[in-house]
């Protein structure tokens, strides 16, 4: 298929760029470097160094004979956008192409701002692009598990129904994200579903969940194809800030009682999650919502996992509560439906001891370029 990946320089976009084009498909990635630029601005540089996309794109096909094709631009400028989209005529759009972190948004009003502009508007010239160069398209979009928040139900695949004085109705089950960035994407989701139901454009959004992972297949051999791996506050994921400490000998840090539970996945989920949308994309008319998770564990449960697997490599990792820089529910019911992926024939790699032992060898390889003052929290919500 033609695709047209957003975002293809970040940590999810490079892996999915890379493995699309080895599976046989036609890939046109898309990037300006706006997450090196904040990372570099916020002193939250990778824990790896990673070339350029062009440089990455190089290395890539020299190895393996497959094409990644690279576009550098600012998707915010819609006529950048709509030729993009004119000229590849994708059959997918994938879209990352966004400002990722939910402490970056709640560091003061200038990051607010930058992250409200830039992921709304990126998704409204999706869209437009869409509409007026190639209507066809099937438009996957990243959300994010945070849109839902953590109510005190059952979370559903999207939608819920809802009956009320004897009438029924369905809709997009409710959204009260935590964070100004998680709500940027509820944002999308709305746009999206206006969209879709004058329009009749085919979308699917994903709903995911925190991403772990160094390695996929394209990857292994050569580090210089790895993904950012940021390991900080502020760009680094709970997984990977984990195995950053637990390898540099800094206690875990666990942000109050360490309750907060959320859905995790592998990075080559995320992949094959994308793939599976492709093969069997929405229909005109359509906002398919996955939620898009393996499993769900709380805080605590990480950093036992990751003290496990510091042990059998002979690691004494230690685990110490600090004050919660965030303000939300350290303790709470969270039970999310996740069965459509797995409907298409996912298979999930779970938060086993050896993946977690594996990347810590990995990540100890870069000991020496640790910075121990970026793994303690610099952003408060409040």
């Amino acid at each position: 298929m033609r695709v047209l990946i957003f975002g293809g320089d970040g940590y999810l976009g490079w892996p999915t760029a890379m493995a699309l084009a080895a599976r046989g498909h036609e890939v046109l990635t898309v990037d300006n470097y706006l997450r090196r630029t904040l990372a570099l601005q916020t002193n939250s540089e990778p824990l790896m160094p990673t070339p350029t996309l062009e440089a990455r794109a190089a290395i890539f096909q020299a190895a393996s004979g497959f094409l990644v094709e690279v576009a550098i631009g600012d998707l915010q400028d819609y006529g950048f956008m709509s030729r993009l989209v004119e000229t590849h005529a994708p059959e997918a759009i994938v879209h990352y192409a966004e400002q990722p972190s939910a402490p970056y948004s709640m560091r003061g009003y200038p990051e607010a701002a930058l992250t409200f502009q830039n992921n709304l508007t990126v998704t409204f010239n999706c869209i437009w692009a869409v509409l007026e160069q190639h209507k066809k398209c099937h438009i996957i979009k990243l959300g994010t598990m945070g849109e839902y928040g953590t109510p005190n139900i059952d979370i559903e695949e999207g939608y819920i129904e809802i009956n009320h004085k004897g009438r029924t109705e369905r809709f997009l089950f409710p959204r009260q994200a935590g964070t100004l960035y998680h709500t940027t994407k509820v944002l999308d989701t709305d746009l999206l579903w206006f969209y879709v139901r004058l329009y009749n454009l085919r979308v699917t959004d994903l709903m995911q969940g925190p991403v772990y992972g160094i390695i996929t297949d394209e990857s292994a051999a050569d580090s210089r194809l790895y993904p950012h791996f940021n390991y900080d506050d502020i760009f680094g994921t709970l997984v990977n800030r984990f195995l950053v400490q637990a390898v540099a000998g800094v206690p875990l840090t666990v942000y109050g009682r360490g309750g907060q539970t959320r859905g995790y996945i592998n990075i080559r989920d995320t992949i094959n999650c994308i793939e599976m949308a492709m093969f069997e994309p929405a229909q005109p008319g359509q906002l398919r919502v996955f939620n898009q998770i393996a499993e769900t564990l709380s805080v605590n449960e990480i950093a036992e996992k990751v003290v496990s697997a510091g042990k059998d490599l002979g690691y004494e990792v230690q685990v110490r509560s600090i004050p919660n820089p965030r303000k939300e529910k350290e303790e709470h019911y969270y039970n999310p439906t996740h069965t459509g992926l797995r409907s298409l024939g996912l298979e999930p790699n779970l938060m086993t001891r050896e993946v977690l032992a594996e990347m810590m060898e990995r990540v100890a390889h870069y000991k020496g370029r640790i910075d121990t003052a970026k793994v303690l929290p610099r952003v408060k919500w409040t």
